[in-house]
């Protein structure tokens, strides 16, 4: 098993997180997105999106997309399961990965920043502030739901980590990146971080803790 991955990736971190819980060790393969290694054609053979992170496992096709790789992995590798057992709860996990995985990550990635640069003459403070806006604007409303939902319990949902789990600590550890809100602004949010980065397969993973991440 392969991984291509990035240390601030968003994206990247929830596949190292899950293949943790799931007790599976990729071979690691990094790659500096600023200086632009995913253009190079031979990665592009495998993920034409020339984006972070790819999963190779076994002899099939390479896994892109990290959402679409978590459901892979829930699949293939089932315990510990990622979601919960219930439609329902399934849904709502679901639904919470997709608010910081999906509606805000996107705006948030090396390519679109430079495309606000080159094609928008954005500034760097310009840029900046679009980052933690949109980083911001989903914390607000993730705290929101967990804080209302009766469901929400020492995880997201309930007392088991789940793909919820793993998305939000991922867009929390982002938000530090990135000068915007920090996981502590937020109560219950900021709660379930905490006890997720006290669980060794969340905080071995984190951004800061890999190979490629610059030395502090």
């Amino acid at each position: 098993m392969k991984l291509y991955t990035y240390w601030r990736s968003q994206a990247a971190f929830r596949v190292r997180i899950a293949l943790r819980l799931k007790g599976q060790t990729p071979e690691k393969i990094t790659l500096d997105l600023l200086k632009g290694d995913q253009f190079d054609p031979a990665y592009r053979a495998l993920n034409a999106e020339a984006v972070v992170p790819t999963l190779i496992d076994g002899e099939g096709s390479p896994l892109v997309q990290s959402l679409a790789i978590l459901e892979y992995l829930d699949e293939t590798y089932p315990d510990p399961p990622l979601l919960p057992s219930d439609p329902r709860g399934r849904a709502h996990a679901r639904a919470l990965a997709q608010i910081t995985a999906m509606d805000a990550h996107p705006f948030i990635v090396p390519r679109v920043r430079k495309y606000l640069q080159e094609r928008f003459d954005f500034g760097n403070d310009a840029v900046d502030e679009w980052v933690r806006h949109w980083l911001d604007a989903a914390s607000h409303t993730v705290e929101e739901l967990l804080a209302r939902d009766p469901r929400t319990g020492r995880f997201c949902v309930g007392n088991e980590p789940t793909v919820a789990d793993i998305c939000l600590v991922a867009h929390l550890a982002s938000c530090k990146l990135f000068g915007a809100r920090e996981a502590s602004a937020y109560n219950t949010a900021g709660r379930i971080y905490e006890t997720c980065m006290a669980l060794e397969a969340f905080a071995a993973e984190h951004p800061l803790r890999q190979p490629d991440a610059p030395k502090i």
